[in-house]
């Protein structure tokens, strides 16, 4: 059953960070919803039956927002399990964050922000009586909430989207990679004449490109150094992660190496995505010749 989750609390205490961090877990989010449009937003035609989590944040702005009527509400949507999501924070720390951003509190327009701080906490006070979870973000950081929602409310199996990419350096770097690692080091399986017509797919060049003195050891330490990044990213909370392997043209040591590092990365439990950029490309002796200087003619 899709869960139904109420975002609501003090203004300031983090309600639009929250609906992005649960819109990047693939939630389905909309912010300052009136009350009288929740049922037709959950059940809308165009969602996916029963396969879709809803966000709806509302707090004082919201039109038709009844602290004492919205669990009621939110309870009443038939196929969903509803919950209630607090966010709270000292009205010190809520003071301080209107100061920084110098926006007016929804409550005191014309007023000091802790005037509409004290009268939007007795306001919501049956709303956070009748919370799920209270969260308080007094000392959270973006990321710090973010994590907290992902543990709180991320799907189990939810795990980091890695994509390996071998490219071509003098057909443009890979525009779509966190890291980029140089294949140019080794030799040129191009310039071996059985070896042109195949490619870093073909065992004959994947054996080539292995046997290479230097790069046994690139790869296990590229393997552990990615080990050791790939959790932390997902950790920051950055859900995609492009490692990108360049060689001259694209087609032999990089492609090699992509395929060997997914093997790798399979091994220690990651899911790779592999993509060849530049694979499906004719060989061409002009394009390896423009990087002759990098590798050096012993290379060839």
């Amino acid at each position: 059953m899709p869960r139904l989750l109420l975002v609501t609390g003090m203004s300031g205490a983090g309600k639009s960070s929250a609906l992005n961090a649960l819109e990047d877990m693939g939630w389905d989010t909309v912010d300052n919803l009136p009350t009288s449009l929740l049922h037709d937003f959950v059940h809308r035609s165009d969602r996916t039956a029963g396969s879709i989590h809803v966000a709806v944040g509302m707090d004082a702005r919201s039109r038709g927002f009844d602290p004492h009527a919205l669990p009621s509400l939110v309870d009443s949507v038939s196929g969903a399990r509803a919950e209630i999501l607090y966010l709270d924070a000292t009205g010190a720390e809520l003071a301080r964050r209107y100061g920084e951003t110098r926006r007016r509190h929804p409550l005191a327009p014309d007023r000091p922000a802790e005037d509409g701080i004290a009268r939007e906490r007795n306001l919501t006070a049956a709303l956070r009586l009748a919370a799920d979870a209270v969260l308080d973000t007094t000392d959270f950081k973006p990321a710090d909430l973010r994590d907290e929602l992902r543990r709180r409310y991320g799907e189990e199996g939810d795990e980091l989207v890695l994509t390996l990419t071998s490219f071509g350096f003098a057909r443009g770097i890979s525009r779509t990679a966190d890291l980029v690692f140089d294949l140019r080091f080794l030799p040129n399986p191009h310039w071996v004449e059985e070896l042109r017509p195949l490619t870093g797919a073909d065992a004959p060049v994947a054996d080539f490109v292995s046997a290479q003195d230097g790069s046994e050891e690139f790869m296990g330490r590229t393997e552990e150094l990615l080990a050791f990044l790939l959790p932390r990213y997902w950790e920051a909370g950055k859900a995609y992660v492009g490692v990108a392997f360049g060689c001259t043209g694209g087609r032999h040591r990089s492609v090699a190496a992509a395929l060997a590092m997914g093997e790798r990365l399979r091994a220690r439990g990651f899911s790779p995505n592999i993509r060849h950029r530049d694979l499906a490309l004719r060989p061409d002796d002009s394009l390896e010749l423009g990087q002759s200087r990098i590798e050096g003619p012993e290379k060839r």
